[in-house]
């Protein structure tokens, strides 16, 4: 199969896929990378199996894409083929929970040389590199790198990849309870969609939605919940999405809890553990578990740094600085300082986030 005729199949294969025909498009795309010879063909089909792949969320797969792309990225000597392959490869790990193999795969990203294709695809690798420090609960520095994301999506006109920074915004706020950003942030990102987003995949619907589900939850609006969250099962189900339609059933599940008045326990493991401890007289081990408790939290530095206080206990308002710090939003309009009280960088910039 040669030059031409490989990207005649390539178009069929993404006609195909558009039209939600997405297994006959998989065949088409898989009968190009046996018989083409065109390596620039294979390398394109190649990374049009990875995002289909990631969109049905067959994980495994689509990494076992991502490694041949990067095979061939080798074989064309392009740097940006390179770059491209290393970022699918990253975001195939990021999938499958793979975070400190996500962030090694995105450091070699920004590590290559530049390339045409850095400005486009420089802010995907900061936001796999954020969802990657989120899963790991390294909240300062996922911070950091969505806000990098933004910064490109709003310099290159980016909307598809301000709309994913929005839906892990929102993720990052529901997991330090601020539900106000929580819910702001994927609204914004539903926004896009209705604005710019006709071309695009329903994946972005379905992604906005399921996240504006879980912050209304969070809110106590278990109308607007339910139907956020049917509209992305509805999608899900539709593409064949089983992860995604796992965390739809969850969120379901946590709905319908709330309304049948049942109290949510919202302890964590080491109030949990100390309950036990207090109960059992275990002084030693009770000691212990609330000295790991606060060297986890400084490790994550997730407290405010003028009150004291962690964050992520209960629900309040939060403010992030420029340098990604976080911080009650009392505390801060209390202090009146302009410079940050952890780092005293002053606010040069205002952030997006």
């Amino acid at each position: 199969m040669g030059q031409d005729q490989t990207k005649q199949q390539i178009e069929k294969g993404l006609q195909l896929y558009q039209s939600n025909q997405t297994e006959k498009a998989l065949q088409v795309w898989m009968k190009v990378l046996e018989k083409s010879s065109d390596l620039v063909g294979r390398f394109r089909v190649l990374g049009c199996l990875v995002t289909a792949h990631s969109e049905m969320g067959r994980y495994k797969e689509m990494l076992k894409f991502a490694v041949v792309q990067i095979d061939t990225a080798r074989e064309l000597e392009d740097a940006d083929f390179l770059l491209e392959s290393y970022l699918n490869l990253a975001r195939s790990n990021e999938k499958l929970c793979e975070f400190h193999k996500t962030i090694s795969y995105c450091k070699t990203c920004l590590g290559l040389p530049g390339t045409r294709a850095a400005a486009q695809l420089g802010g995907q690798v900061s936001l796999s590199m954020g969802n990657a420090f989120l899963g790991l609960s390294l909240f300062q520095k996922a911070l950091e790198s969505f806000e990098k994301a933004l910064r490109y999506a709003h310099n290159n006109d980016d909307t598809m990849l301000e709309c994913r920074v929005c839906c892990s915004l929102g993720s990052f706020y529901a997991q330090v309870k601020d539900y106000e950003k929580a819910l702001f942030f994927p609204c914004k990102a539903a926004e896009l969609v209705n604005d710019y987003g006709k071309g695009w995949s329903l994946k972005y619907r379905a992604m906005s939605q399921y996240h504006m589900a879980v912050a209304y939850r969070l809110l106590g609006h278990l109308g607007s919940a339910m139907e956020c969250c049917e509209e992305s099962m509805k999608i899900a189900l539709q593409h064949g999405d089983r992860p995604l339609q796992a965390l739809c059933l969850l969120c379901f599940a946590d709905i319908h809890r709330s309304r049948g008045d049942l109290e949510l326990s919202q302890l964590k493991l080491h109030c949990l553990s100390e309950g036990i401890c207090r109960s059992k007289g275990l002084q030693r081990e009770l000691r212990a578990h609330v000295v790991r408790f606060h060297e986890c939290v400084e490790e994550t530095e997730l407290y405010c740094g003028l009150c004291g206080e962690s964050i992520g206990e209960k629900n309040s308002r939060l403010q992030a600085l420029p340098c990604s710090h976080i911080f009650h939003l009392r505390c801060l309009q209390n202090n009146g300082t302009r410079s940050c009280p952890n780092c005293r960088r002053s606010p040069m910039k205002p952030g997006f986030v």
